[in-house]
């Protein structure tokens, strides 16, 4: 019998010569990373490599990670959301989600709308962008946040009900088992419901808790038999000291935190993913002509400086913070201007990335193979002109991305 050839080994490409912003809240120092195939294999100084990329100038960052996203979401004038034909989101999403792989980021949690066909259609190829989880539905009570019922008795949902996403309005624990369990049946990573009113649904008041404790419990129990987290809209403080009570995993928002909110937060371990471009993006798209209801208008004139407020509460506490955009009113492109804010409003440089990067990787459950740049990880990696801690239009300083070791974007094509 012949002999049989050896596969090839892959090469170890060294990145070398550029600061190293590894992720780990850390500042950034200067280093090389040698990658070996989908791996990293090794950080430090004076490393060598099959095939060199030139940081001279630029820093390394492992894939940022955006925890709330909604790809489906192309405007929020309402106007135009009535005469968007049903499947034409779909085709924003394909272009929403390259974007965002354009910008460096890497993993992305949609926080309803994208069902088990975009993700499915991510990872077998057929569109670009990051790697996703999905939550698919939110669930609210009637009168809640998925509830799009207007005083004319029409109503106006922001995601249309379909086969492959149930209708998110339930109310009772019986209805919230059940529409658990459908979410799950439809394919969701993660169960989102919605523990406060919110800004952008029209007949609810942000600072009201949503859904008895009773409600949040049962939808923690069935998301956890299956082995998923629980994610929670929850603006006011009542609301959010529910969701944490009843173990959800992450509050979105957090916009009227209190002192004893953030005491169960740090308690619970749980995460809160802040979300400061969300109220700015309602504003800028109603300044730039989006036809928004007076009610949402003024409830994101309230919330915008109390937003920050807590925020800034939330970080001196040391409340572990995980980067989420949920900028609804933007552009797809713009969810780096997140870290800006995160700067400007107490959290450090390099605390800013770790949000962006192992931490939000910790909220997603990936944070054992991304998240960092580590001996053992995996290699999504992001390349940036200049110093990765200054976050002024860094979108626009992307030059490269790698994900799992292999170039995906490259700004020289």
């Amino acid at each position: 019998m012949g002999s049989m050839e050896r596969p090839a080994s892959p090469r170890r490409v060294l990145f070398r010569g550029g600061l190293v912003a590894d992720g780990t809240g850390a500042e950034p120092r200067p280093g090389d990373v040698v990658v070996e195939g989908a791996r990293i294999i090794d950080v430090g100084t004076g490393l060598d490599g099959d095939v060199e990329v030139d940081l001279a100038g630029k820093s390394l960052l492992p894939g940022l990670i955006d925890c709330h996203v909604h790809v489906m979401i192309g405007s929020i004038d309402t106007v135009d959301r009535l005469q968007t034909p049903f499947s034409y989101p779909f085709f924003q999403a394909a272009r929403h989600l390259r974007t965002l792989r354009r910008i460096g980021i890497t993993h992305a949690r949609d926080a309803a709308g994208a069902d088990l066909g975009v993700k499915a259609a991510l990872e077998d190829g057929l569109i670009d962008g990051p790697r996703l989880q999905i939550a698919i539905s939110m669930l609210s009570q009637t009168g809640g946040h998925s509830d799009g019922w207007l005083a004319s008795g029409n109503c106006v949902e922001n995601r249309i009900a379909h086969p492959g996403r149930p209708r998110g309005v339930v109310d009772g624990v019986d209805e919230m088992r059940k529409a658990v369990r459908e979410v799950i049946r439809a394919g969701a990573d993660v169960i989102k419901v919605a523990a406060s009113g919110g800004v952008m649904s029209p007949r609810d008041n942000p600072h009201h808790a949503h859904f008895g404790l009773d409600e949040l419990t049962v939808a923690v129990t069935e998301a956890r038999a299956a082995g998923l987290p629980v994610m929670a809209h929850a603006q006011g403080a009542v609301g959010i000291k529910n969701a944490l009570r009843a173990g959800v995993r992450s509050i979105e928002h957090g916009i009227f935190l209190d002192d004893e909110a953030i005491e169960l937060m740090l308690e619970r371990e749980a995460f809160l993913v802040p979300t400061l471009l969300a109220p700015k993006s309602v504003l800028e798209a109603a300044a730039n002509g989006a036809r928004l209801t007076d009610a949402t208008l003024a409830k994101a004139h309230e919330v915008a400086d109390t937003h920050l407020a807590s925020f800034r509460k939330a970080c001196e506490a040391g409340v572990t913070i995980a980067m989420g955009t949920d900028a609804v009113g933007l552009a797809p492109g713009r969810n780096l201007e997140e870290l800006e804010l995160m700067a400007a409003n107490g959290l450090s440089p390099a605390k800013v990335l770790r949000a962006g990067t192992l931490d939000a990787a910790r909220l997603l459950g990936v944070s054992d193979r991304y998240g960092s740049i580590e001996p053992g990880k995996r290699a999504d990696l992001v390349v940036v002109s200049g110093d990765a801690s200054d976050f002024s239009c860094l979108a626009h300083r992307i030059d490269a991305v790698y994900m799992d070791g292999a170039l995906v974007e490259s700004r020289s094509g």
